[in-house]
């Protein structure tokens, strides 16, 4: 069923609130948000999609049949879960960087030789712990000590919980919404965050675009109700009044750069009011509110050993679609 009101479906999933929860310029939501209309081009980061209702949009997304990598790397991590887990040895301590509903890293739960512990990260505090309670009855021998924080600020963890190594666990390619230099900068904090241990990473491969077009176009219109969602959101939370059809979801693969583009199109001129101020968005202006890059294996592994990993085997599709990295992380340096 394609939906057909954006709006209709983000009042669904998370009513609006009659007040601004948290005033724009006390939120850094807002004042990215703020920072983003006052720019040109207008862009933002896409942490910003993961709210709860976000985080329930992403779900779905995960299920449609144009979505392959969700469906893609589970399929690598089932077939190689024995040989990750040897890998990782006993007591291992698994640390998931933007953590989400927690789905993937069971097929590791269950492969582990007695995993000490278990960190999920997110940013969406209300969707992690939902997703935690969950686990644990799942898993009820497991310690599950959930983070709620925005692992792109640093990457500050507890000391390990036993004699095992620590395992960082990044899926889904969501490496590669970062910048190039962004991507850099986060597999050098997780190499000195991981010492001694590993990371575990997935990564989107290079393909025909037509492929990539149609995962970031399904036709059942989730993704474009995702983006929407931001809207919404900052209408929610922060007291805006975006009118959602007056935006529309736009997303291409940027061939030279070797990655999708999402953005928020205005539909006409309007004028946006936030934080006190007014924003003018001509017609055709844009909101740039995701990059996903795409990797080629070699591509990948060189930027891992820039970051001071080593990497380890690759596992991918039989139609290469999608890799799942082993990145040895360097050991602690001696003082």
């Amino acid at each position: 069923m394609l939906i057909s009101s954006f709006a209709q479906l983000a009042g669904e999933l998370a009513p609006p609130a009659p007040a601004p929860v948290r005033s724009a310029e006390h939120s850094p939501f807002g004042r990215d948000l703020v920072a983003a209309l006052a720019n040109r081009p207008h862009a933002i980061s896409p942490k910003y999609f993961y709210d709860a209702a976000g985080s329930h949009l992403f779900d779905r997304i995960c299920e449609l049949p144009e979505y392959y990598p969700t469906r893609t790397e589970l399929a690598i991590l089932q077939r190689c879960a024995p040989e990750i887990a040897q890998l990782a040895g006993p007591q291992a301590e698994i640390v998931e960087f933007g953590a989400g509903s927690l789905r993937k890293v069971r097929l590791l739960l269950q492969a582990f030789e007695r995993p000490a512990r278990y960190l999920p990260i997110d940013i969406s505090g209300e969707h992690l712990a939902t997703a935690a309670t969950l686990l644990r009855a799942e898993f009820p021998q497991l310690d599950v000590q959930p983070v709620v924080a925005d692992y792109t600020q640093g990457l500050g963890l507890p000391h390990a919980a036993g004699p095992g190594r620590r395992i960082g666990f990044f899926p889904g390619s969501t490496l590669g919404n970062f910048t190039p230099e962004e991507a850099l900068a986060f597999l050098e904090h997780a190499a000195e965050a991981l010492h001694g241990g590993a990371l575990l990473l997935g990564a989107d491969l290079v393909k025909d675009p037509q492929l990539l077009h149609a995962a970031y176009n399904d036709a059942q219109g989730v993704t474009a109700a995702f983006n929407l969602n931001l809207l919404a959101r900052a209408n929610r939370e922060l007291g805006a009044r975006f009118a959602l059809d007056q935006f529309a979801h736009y997303a291409f693969y940027n061939a030279p750069l070797q990655r999708i583009e999402m953005h928020l199109v205005s539909r006409q001129r309007q004028s946006v009011a936030l934080a006190g101020q007014r924003f003018e968005l001509d017609e055709g202006e844009s909101l740039h509110t995701e990059n996903s890059y795409k990797f080629t294996v070699d591509g990948l592994r060189a930027l891992a050993r820039r970051a001071g990993f080593r990497p380890g085997p690759v596992w991918t599709d039989p139609q290469r679609l999608f890799s799942v990295h082993w990145l040895h992380a360097p050991e602690r340096k001696s003082p």
